[in-house]
């Protein structure tokens, strides 16, 4: 709904803030009355809501007769690096069979094979078949449409759209309420229990895939309310987004399953230079490097599959017809764009932050799925085994927290600028898919007058946590340090502490330079 309700209905009800996948999951498995707040409606596709209704590939699950929990949970594990948390990598991978029936049960339909089977892909770094897709290659918008219809369905969820979360409120450790912005109105949401569900940060870089508003908000938030922020410098960068269109849009995402198919990585020339189903961090290096060797870089379909591509993979064809690209005659121009944080808000394997009745499900948290490096399509797992999982908590029983006097009602606040792209700029040319500590400092320098900022805040906590990391590991890589340590060990930073080590910095930065304004 657009319009606000009346407050006093909705104070103690839980408040799940994001409107994708994860945030969806959540609303449809708890018992509860709750409350739904996303920042547009809440299936708006055009520009997405969500990162969840851009997602292509699928999502990963061992369906497969050759295929095993195990199997997926090692391919999981070889993909992290070292720093997933193997016991929630067994329990997530074990979880995908019952995730892919749950979400049929909900009404989304699968692609199938003609005797009824699931049609299964192949991604980068799977050993197997498991890939479960459903729109071929249109996978998120397909669940999020059938999951959408059912949040419609079922009256004890309240949906706030248009609805922009500003802060946690905490009493005594514990989650007290939220204050958002709805329709312009500033309203403060008694509640004693708040899901964050509010996606990435890709769109703190000039090349994303990710929506508009995936600028880390989320993780602002909480690490005001005290939680703590981990592994914030593995950001994922794809390796082949479709290179058209003025600096500064989301560009789009040509899926790893058209790789899965056959097609290749080539340049100008027509030569291959990579291997195209490695991990994607070493596909983007290889893709970067060749770009900055001064080549171009195309993926090649039209061997693997030609006259067929439109029929595999419908809505990259129509993305590509739009910049007036053939994928059956032509090569697709691309070009690596971030993509995916692994880092995020710490969560334990239940996803509850330490802050009392705060929870985090999604790409916005840290969960120990990920590591250093997603693996292909395991995102739209998490989000759905997470979200059901802190659904079901919540059935048995919700935090005793102070309320607050009143439900209060004040003026509009105006709405927060889109970040700009000097911003993203710095964070592209500074903390981008190969990094130096030169480089992070120069972007730590420029981002420090506004780290009292979400997104001057969220950059600052990349860069810092990347100049921090003396090594190359996942998606993290530095030409400076470019060998993985013997040990791997995660970082972590609670809200004191990131502002003990800027302090540190700025005392290392010329008053000058800090001083200076960033342009808009």
């Amino acid at each position: 709904m657009t319009s606000l309700p009346p407050l006093g209905q909705l104070a103690g009800q839980p408040l799940i803030i994001g409107g994708g996948l994860a945030g969806v999951m959540t609303a449809l498995s708890t018992a509860r009355p709750c409350v739904l707040a996303c920042p547009g409606r809440l299936d708006e596709i055009r520009p997405p809501l969500a990162a969840s209704m851009l997602a292509q590939g699928g999502m990963a699950a061992a369906m497969g007769a050759d295929d095993t929990p195990a199997l997926h949970a090692a391919d999981t594990l070889a993909a992290g690096a070292g720093l997933c948390d193997a016991t929630v990598v067994d329990r997530v991978t074990a979880a995908g069979p019952a995730a892919v029936e749950r979400l049929t049960a909900l009404g989304v339909q699968w692609d199938r094979q003609a005797d009824g089977s699931l049609q299964l892909g192949l991604e980068a770094a799977h050993g197997r078949r498991r890939i479960v897709h459903a729109g071929e290659d249109a996978t998120g918008a397909t669940i999020m449409r059938a999951l959408v219809a059912r949040v419609r369905r079922t009256p004890r969820i309240t949906v706030l759209e248009h609805a922009h979360a500003h802060d946690l409120l905490v009493r005594d450790g514990g989650i007290v309420g939220c204050v958002l912005v709805v329709g312009g109105q500033t309203v403060t949401l008694s509640t004693p229990a708040v899901v964050l569900a509010t996606g990435g940060v890709g769109g703190l870089f000039a090349d994303t895939t990710n929506p508009a508003g995936a600028t880390g908000s989320g993780l602002a938030m909480a690490a005001r309310a005290g939680a703590v922020l981990g592994n914030m410098e593995f950001v994922q960068f794809h390796p082949t987004a479709l290179s058209a269109g003025p600096e500064g849009q989301r560009l789009s995402l040509i899926s790893e399953a058209v790789r899965g198919e056959g097609a290749t990585l080539i340049d100008e020339t027509g030569e291959r230079f990579t291997d195209e189903l490695a991990t994607r961090d070493s596909v983007s290096r290889a893709v970067w490097r060749h770009m900055m060797d001064g080549h171009s870089v195309y993926l090649d379909a039209r061997t693997a599959l030609g006259a067929a591509f439109p029929r595999h993979f419908p809505a990259i064809s129509a993305l590509c017809a739009a910049r007036g690209i053939d994928p059956a005659t032509q090569p697709i121009p691309v070009r690596p764009a971030a993509h995916y944080h692994m880092g995020g808000i710490m969560v334990d394997p239940a996803g509850r932050t330490g802050v009392t009745g705060l929870w985090a499900a999604g790409e916005v948290a840290c969960t120990g799925l990920h590591g250093a490096n997603r693996l292909a399509s395991n995102s739209l797992l998490e989000a759905v085994v997470f979200g059901t999982w802190i659904g079901q908590q919540m059935d048995d029983g919700l935090p005793q927290a102070a309320t607050l006097p009143d439900v209060s009602l004040f003026p509009s606040d105006p709405a927060p600028s889109p970040v700009s792209l000097h911003l993203r700029r710095i964070m592209s040319r500074h903390a981008g898919v190969i990094r130096t500590g030169g480089d992070l400092r120069n972007g730590l320098k420029q981002v420090l007058p506004i780290a009292n900022t979400d997104a001057g805040l969220v950059c600052a906590a990349i860069l810092l946590a990347a100049l921090s990391r003396h090594e190359s590991r996942g998606g993290h890589f530095r030409s400076d340090y470019p060998h993985a340590g013997a040990v791997a060990t995660p970082s972590r930073f609670s809200l004191t502490d990131l502002h003990a080590r800027l302090a540190e910095m700025r005392d290392t930065f010329s008053p000058a330079a800090l001083n200076e304004r960033m342009p808009s």
